[in-house]
């Protein structure tokens, strides 16, 4: 038990140090709030918004460029400047990020809570998803991220099965993160639990039949019908194999036996 713990509290913090790393290497944008503090001098302390151009108004140097540049190469520009002009001797500033909105993922679709989500450090599919709150039961496996290069499907199963592959991309702010619905079948007439199902992968008509409860003592699956679109659109009643594949929006109907 005590080696689990000590194994815990390495994986912690190795985890604490990339994500304080990240943060070391964050580069300033548009957008992000930050809180400058001048030791000694409380009347250049100030929190401040970095504009569209990636600057800000700093009292006594006007505006002044941060964009792109880490926090520690923004506070070492102040203090050239503060110290090149003879505001101050040695100045020694911090600067806190207040708040990451210079890079932004958008999540929408099937999750718990869809919107925007600043980056504050680099995250992968995974870590932006559960900043959404993850995928309800009713979401699709397959998810879609569109960025400046187009659009990419990404399948969560296969990311979970190795978080560490190249499906479980990084994202760098910007991406759009869309979770569909996943697709349903129905079921109805004489099934124990008629209604709407999610369709697993490579789902049979038997499995599906089996999803429903199977048939009611009056029914029989021998008389099942398949109501399915084709590629035109029209409506096609057909007598499906229970080995055939379920597809989206099929609607299984149940017979009620002769006999």
């Amino acid at each position: 038990m005590r080696k689990i713990f000590v194994a815990l509290i390495f994986l912690l913090g190795v985890w604490a140090h990339i994500a304080s790393a990240d943060e070391v290497n964050y580069l300033l944008g548009s957008g992000d709030v930050l809180k400058i503090t001048v030791y000694n001098y409380p009347d250049l302390n100030l929190e401040t918004r970095l504009t569209e151009t990636g600057t800000i108004s700093f009292p006594l140097l006007g505006e002044v460029e941060l964009g792109g540049m880490t926090a520690s190469a923004a506070e070492k520009k102040l203090s050239n400047q503060l110290e090149s002009g003879g505001f101050v001797k040695q100045a020694q500033i911090n600067i806190l990020v207040v708040q990451f909105q210079s890079k932004m993922v958008s999540i929408l679709g099937s999750v718990f809570k869809p919107g925007r989500y600043p980056l504050d450090r680099t995250m992968n599919l995974t870590e932006v998803l559960a900043l959404a709150g993850g995928v309800p039961a009713d979401g699709s496996d397959m998810i879609t991220v569109i960025n400046k290069s187009g659009k990419i499907e990404y399948d969560l199963r296969d990311i979970v099965k190795n978080a560490e592959g190249s499906q479980n991309i990084n994202l760098v702010g910007g991406e759009v993160i869309y979770v569909p619905r996943a697709p349903m079948f129905y079921i109805y007439g004489e099934a124990q639990r008629p209604g709407s199902y999610r369709i697993e992968r490579d789902m049979t008509v038997m499995q599906a039949l089996a999803m429903g409860g199977g048939p009611t003592p009056r029914g029989t699956q021998r008389g099942v019908q398949l109501h399915r679109r084709n590629p035109s659109g029209v409506l096609e009643v057909i007598k499906p194999e229970l080995s055939e594949l379920i597809m989206q929006d099929d609607v299984l109907f149940l017979k009620e036996s002769l006999f």
